[in-house]
């Protein structure tokens, strides 16, 4: 079975006070970070969603088909829509966030091997039963996936079809940490 990655990353960066996609961990500007990490992982096909054009010449040059986000402001949905449009033929596709910046690729590859031996589940990330980021979608729920509008995300399909989903554990609790404020940003550094 093919399997696709979308990575979104037209985030306005509200919370964060600024473009957050930008901001360096250990150097490294974050877009970077997770390209980096799903660049290894073995997909068949690989997008990137951004209204951004450093973010969109980077994952360019790292094999990522680059999607312009005309439609970032609306949230979330406008991501997915967008990144689903090029995935045509794919039995699934992983959505993958820009702001965890410890995501390693190793639970990357975890992830989609529990997907590819799961009977059309939906296989998330997640640390002690606590649901994160990513997760791959069998290709049966593209349409409801593409039917969705605003600032809401896979979460919502998720809810309709709960039987559906299973938790793959990451390597640690830092892989599913999640940089929305400059607190968490704060607390993030101390740590490392």
């Amino acid at each position: 079975m093919k399997l696709g990655g979308v990575l979104m990353a037209s985030g306005q960066g509200r919370r964060f006070g600024a473009n957050k996609l930008l901001a360096l961990v250990e150097g490294v500007p974050l877009y970077r970070r997770a390209m980096t990490a799903l660049a290894g992982a073995g997909l068949d096909r690989l997008a990137v969603c951004s209204p951004y054009p450093e973010v969109l010449k980077a994952g360019a040059a790292l094999g990522f088909l680059p999607l312009p986000n005309p439609g970032a402001e609306e949230g979330i949905s406008a991501s997915i829509r967008l990144g689903l449009s090029a995935m045509e033929g794919m039995g699934g596709v992983l959505f993958s966030v820009c702001d965890q910046p410890f995501l390693t690729t190793a639970s990357i590859i975890k992830l989609l091997n529990h997907f590819q031996q799961s009977k059309n589940a939906i296989c998330a990330l997640a640390w002690q039963g606590q649901r994160g980021n990513p997760v791959v979608f069998p290709a049966d729920l593209f349409g409801e996936l593409a039917a969705l509008t605003g600032d809401t995300g896979g979460g919502a399909v998720i809810r309709r079809h709960p039987e559906r989903l299973t938790l793959v554990e990451a390597g640690s609790p830092r892989e599913l940490a999640d940089l929305d404020r400059r607190e968490d940003w704060q607390a993030l550094l101390h740590e490392s």
